[in-house]
């Protein structure tokens, strides 16, 4: 699967962003991100699993931030609300060919495909 993300950049504490996935090649069953801050190691951050439709946070974005898709386009969006500078990471989209349980998400291992990583700020 190749994966193409946009949409990152620079905005200020309380601002909101949309990132963009746009997945094509093989078939998958779940779509998600995860994020990488400097020096940190990557972190799962939510994940929506196509058959069903069933959409999972990290307890940090939760409230903020919304996983969704496009069929059509074979996209998967982030939405991040209430954006705060600890939200600072390179964002990752990643796929994977297994309908994942929500306590495999949180392991990168489990996941098969990984975009190139688009990188968001936020400033105070």
């Amino acid at each position: 699967v190749q994966l193409q993300a946009s949409g990152g950049g620079l905005v200020q504490v309380g601002d909101s962003m949309r990132l963009s996935c746009t997945a094509s090649g093989r078939t998958f069953a779940t779509m998600g991100w995860f994020r990488q801050a400097p020096g940190q190691e990557r972190e799962f951050v939510a994940g929506l699993r196509l058959s069903g439709g069933s959409k999972f946070y990290s307890g940090s974005v939760k409230g903020r931030f919304t996983i969704s898709r496009d069929n059509a386009k074979n996209t998967v969006y982030l939405q991040m609300n209430s954006l705060k500078p600890g939200d600072t990471a390179v964002y990752y989209c990643t796929t994977s060919r297994s309908s994942l349980i929500m306590s495999s998400m949180w392991s990168s291992e489990s996941w098969h495909d990984w975009g190139q990583g688009t990188q968001v700020t936020v400033s105070s």
